[in-house]
């Protein structure tokens, strides 16, 4: 089993810090740099209020690096360059760190390996889904958005929910966080969730996708009203 430890932080930028929580985004695009451990990190934006909706936040942004071990992530949280900016320019800040115990599919050509057994019953959960939209599809996948996140927003279980992507339309990502297999579960496999994956697959409207399930070994902060210990 791999020792793999996933880093997602999200931030929403202070109203004097907007400006530069905007550049972060091309500016992540062109840079090579990579912290000790660091196996790939992705710099996201978030829909409106850091929801899901077609138009996207100036204020939400998140961070996703995978790495090598739990302690080059610890590291990172602790130390590195862009967590110590982000906390200077943000809000809010929440962050988490992750094992993934199932996962299929890429990100960039990028797979997560299986870094832990399952959880036991009952114990926190995240779930991370992501996928490259076909332009083509677009407007079908779409169509079927607002019902799943509707579901999602009412959904028994569900500790916090935030939409991300790389590209506004069609590389999209949503992570959650869930009080047990069983309530995540119950979400995925009913509603509107359950019809939007269905369509998506029949349409073939993914070019790439991922679909990863975490362990959440420990988070912190403050996300959308609520504090995270």
């Amino acid at each position: 089993m791999s020792q793999t430890a996933v880093l997602l932080v999200l931030v929403r930028w202070t109203h004097r810090s907007l400006a530069w929580g905007l550049s972060q985004l091309p500016m992540a695009a062109l840079s090579h740099q990579l912290a000790p451990g660091l196996l790939f990190q992705k710099v996201l934006g978030s829909g409106r209020h850091g929801g899901f909706g077609l138009w996207p936040s100036l204020h939400h942004q998140g961070f996703l690096g995978a790495f090598e071990t739990p302690l080059a992530a610890r590291a990172f949280l602790a130390s590195g360059q862009r967590v110590e900016a982000y906390r200077e320019h943000a809000q809010d800040l929440f962050w988490a760190l992750l094992r993934p115990y199932s996962s299929r599919g890429s990100w960039s050509g990028h797979s997560l390996d299986i870094a832990s057994p399952a959880p036991q019953p009952g114990a926190l959960v995240a779930s991370l889904t992501r996928a490259s939209i076909r332009p083509s599809k677009a407007l079908s996948f779409w169509s079927r958005s607002p019902d799943a996140e509707r579901d999602l927003a009412q959904a028994p279980g569900c500790e916090l929910a935030v939409g991300l992507g790389e590209a506004p339309f069609l590389r999209q990502a949503t992570f959650s966080i869930w009080r047990g297999e069983d309530a995540m579960r119950n979400y995925a496999h009913t509603g509107g969730h359950r019809r939007a994956i269905e369509a998506a697959h029949a349409g073939k409207h993914f070019s790439e996708s991922m679909f990863t399930r975490f362990c959440i070994d420990d988070m912190s902060g403050r996300w959308a009203g609520r504090t995270f210990a």
